[in-house]
């Protein structure tokens, strides 16, 4: 293991829920909570004030209602979030070649490999001023861990939180970890906790104590070694910059069981579409098709068929998940559907069957198909489906000028109009069907000046390009939210049933009343003391170095 502490972690503090604070100037200090609305919805991320009521990450968005019912409940924005993170990526990269994202707000970095850092007091520096470039580069704060292996810094970017650094020193690893709960470590959960503790395990030192065997028979052969390595403060995993992808899949979780079996088979069709969206997106393709069923007992089936050659033709991996729906009994409801695509590659292989069928009957692949063969008639048009207002996203007004969604509801939506970098503005109510309310982009976090321009290195992607009077036209229509990303096969639920994608209905809640009334109430304030900049999120911290 290394002997200067110059793997750093950087973990954003309440990273969704601080960046609504920061663009809206009336929740600065108050409780904000990030997630599904839906009566299924379940909380993506909950602001530290919010947190003084026990409101948590996972939980069910019924019982963080119950608990902070003055919260201010709001539909994530992911695009503003990946415009963000793109900006503290970029950031990163600028210390080191070594980074290894872990999420849209979570990352590793390697001083060392960066020549950024060689010692204690060089790794302190660099944190310090990372910490302060993210602050003037998007008016959030993150917290620091600084150390000698992976999972160390990650228990002193823990300790660091909110707004702070902490610096491990090697030799103090064991002393550190010996008093901690056996929970520190990474990889142990509730079950396996649960486990150590009925035979009388609760902290890492009883840890190091029962011995490699004893912990083998305990866990299993790989669990309880690379345990006994762990609580020995043993680490020699690297910081990886590229993680290859293994999956891309997205998955929804509805509102009322779905009974009717024509509704599910739509359900998985739009959900093939949306996967093969983000499989091009990514230039990928796939070959193992997977079908994820909860139904109304919490029970979750699985199915998956493999494929002769990788494909990313949405009517390919549609035809095999309706193939995979056939075995699965779904008569007593469905609560969850999801589909997935495995065995990545970077190029496809066409469907030469249905090639060759279409050349023995005389017909040309679609592809081939000559442009001035006549289209098929069109279908009736459709009445224009009634628009959506979800709360906390963006909008313009024709005389207002830009705004937020507090909620709608019953034909009217209350928009309340400030900017990032405005006091806490006016509230208004309209017709939802108002021509002069348009949804809009969101705002960069933080007012730019011409010079400022070359300050600080810009992230990937058009982050770098924003200016103060255009927000970030990033990722998929504000007004659905946005798809999140599944890359390198993170899992982006959050518990069994969560609820924070783009395709759910805003749930308004007891709140709603007439319309007129906001679906975001005055934000419920809390006994955490909320010092903060203008334009910025986050609480005060400071630099600690952790000692035994």
């Amino acid at each position: 293991m290394r002997t200067a502490p110059t793997i750093l972690h950087l973990d954003m503090d309440a990273f969704f829920a601080s960046a609504e604070q920061a663009s809206k100037p009336s929740l600065r200090g108050k409780a904000v909570v990030v997630g599904g609305l839906g009566p299924r919805g379940v909380v993506a991320t909950a602001s530290y004030e919010a947190r003084v009521f026990g409101v948590n990450s996972a939980m069910p968005m019924a019982q963080a209602r119950r608990r902070a019912p003055n919260a201010a409940y709001l539909v994530p924005r992911f695009g503003l979030y990946r415009e963000v993170s793109e900006q503290v990526m970029g950031l990163l990269k600028a210390l080191s070649p070594l980074v290894e994202p872990l999420s849209l707000d979570e990352a590793f970095v390697d001083l060392e490999a960066g020549g950024t850092a060689w010692d204690d007091a060089s790794a302190r520096l660099a944190g310090a001023k990372l910490r302060a470039d993210i602050r003037a580069v998007t008016g959030l704060t993150g917290s620091v861990g600084l150390a000698a292996s992976k999972m160390l810094a990650k228990i002193a970017s823990e300790q660091a939180k909110p707004d702070g650094l902490v610096l491990i020193e090697p030799g103090t690893e064991r002393a550190l970890l010996g008093p901690m709960p056996v929970r520190t470590l990474p990889g142990v959960g509730p079950a396996t906790g649960d486990h150590l503790r009925r035979a009388g395990i609760t902290t890492v030192e009883e840890l190091a104590e029962a011995g490699e065997d004893e912990l083998v028979r305990l866990l299993g052969n790989a669990h309880g070694h690379a345990l006994f390595a762990m609580a020995l403060a043993h680490d020699e995993r690297p910081v990886v910059a590229e993680r290859e992808t293994k999956s891309v899949s997205v998955e929804d979780t509805y509102d009322v069981d779905i009974h009717d079996r024509v509704r599910v088979e739509l359900e998985v069709q739009r959900l093939a579409d949306r996967c093969v969206r983000r499989l091009r997106r990514a230039g990928l393709s796939g070959r193992t098709i997977v079908l994820k069923v909860r139904r109304y007992d919490f029970s979750t089936l699985t199915r998956s068929e493999t494929l002769r050659g990788p494909t990313d033709d949405p009517g390919v991996v549609w035809e095999a998940a309706a193939r995979l729906l056939e075995g699965v009994d779904t008569t007593g409801g469905v609560r969850l559907l999801g589909v997935g695509v495995s065995g990545l590659a970077d190029y496809t292989q066409e469907d030469l069957f249905a090639q060759a069928q279409a050349a023995a009957v005389g017909e040309p692949a679609a592809e081939e198909r000559s442009a001035d063969e006549p289209a098929e008639e069109a279908a009736p048009e459709t009445p224009p489906a009634e628009r959506r207002w979800p709360s906390g996203h963006d909008v313009r007004h024709a005389e207002f000028g830009h705004g937020w969604v507090q909620g709608s509801g019953l034909g009217r939506v209350t928009v309340r109009f400030e900017t990032p970098w405005s006091d806490p503005g006016r509230v208004r109510t309209f017709r939802t069907d108002d021509p002069q309310l348009e949804p809009a982009d969101p705002l960069p976090l933080v007012e730019r000046r011409p010079e400022d321009a070359d300050a600080f290195p810009a992230g990937p992607g058009p982050s770098g390009s924003q200016t103060a009077t255009q927000g970030p036209c990033v990722g998929p229509d504000p007004r659905t939210g946005g798809e999140l990303e599944t890359g390198r096969d993170l899992d982006t639920s959050a518990g069994p049933d969560r609820d924070v994608g783009p395709d759910r209905d805003v749930g308004l809640g007891p709140d709603a009343g007439a319309g007129a009334e906001p679906a975001v109430r005055e934000a419920q304030v809390s006994s955490v003391p909320a010092s903060r900049p203008k334009s910025r999120s986050g609480g005060g911290g400071g630099d600690a170095t952790s000692r035994p």
